[in-house]
């Protein structure tokens, strides 16, 4: 996380950062929360901001036992798919015409190539979904999206479902590709919007363009 250091110390400034860390130590004393409180910020652990190619914005967290690790969409080894991250692996061999591993849903192969795997909200209570919307995210997220916003390198978002969508609202800078799309959850991705939309092979063809190398978003190379 050395990296985003100067991000953090302006989070430090604001005092709604602070009530909202307060309030989140307070739910891992009390309840059982989800990702482990040592795995919450694991994204910005994992992907440096020099390597910062590509922003994925899911929703919140897996909310059962040994899935969330703190990167949006991927599991813990040894856990079954869940149906969204299925779904984008599908739609993973459809784009990219290369086969993926659907026995490995950890997804640390991407960060490790500067794909940036962020939710919306960082943590959930154990089997509520969405239990911590409202408890100030809102601002953490405003907050990140204007720093990255504020770097020189180009950056592709991809953002996928109404609550990941919102915060395009924050992207300016001309080296951006901002791509959008139904949240690959399989009620949402059923009634179209998800599948077919290429995100994949859009991503890549933008950042050679740039210069950049390509993501191997395949997990069995």
């Amino acid at each position: 996380m050395n990296s985003w250091q100067p991000f953090f110390k302006l989070l430090n400034t604001d005092q709604r950062y602070l009530a909202l860390i307060s309030l989140i130590d307070s739910f891992y004393k009390d309840k059982v929360v989800y990702p482990p409180k040592e795995h919450m910020f694991e994204a910005f652990n994992l992907t440096s901001l020099a390597e910062l190619k590509v922003i994925i914005l899911g929703q919140d967290p897996y909310h059962q036992q040994g899935q969330a690790h703190g990167l949006a969409f991927s599991v813990m080894p040894g856990q079954r798919l869940p149906p969204s991250l299925l779904n984008i692996f599908k739609e993973i061999e459809a784009d990219t015409g290369s086969a993926m591993n659907f026995d490995n849903g950890h997804l640390t192969y991407l960060s490790a190539q500067g794909v940036f795997l962020l939710n919306t909200l960082l943590t959930v209570e154990a089997n509520k979904p969405l239990a911590h919307k409202g408890i100030g995210y809102e601002y953490f997220m405003e907050s990140f999206f204007k720093f990255v916003d504020s770097l020189p390198q180009p950056i592709v978002f991809l953002l996928w479902g109404n609550e990941s969508k919102k915060y395009q609202r924050y992207i300016s800078h001309p080296n951006r590709l901002i791509l959008t799309a139904h949240h690959p959850s399989p009620l949402s991705a059923n009634r179209g919007g998800w599948f077919g939309c290429k995100h994949f092979s859009k991503a890549n063809t933008y950042l050679a363009q740039m210069g950049l190398k390509r993501i191997h978003w395949n997990n069995t190379e």
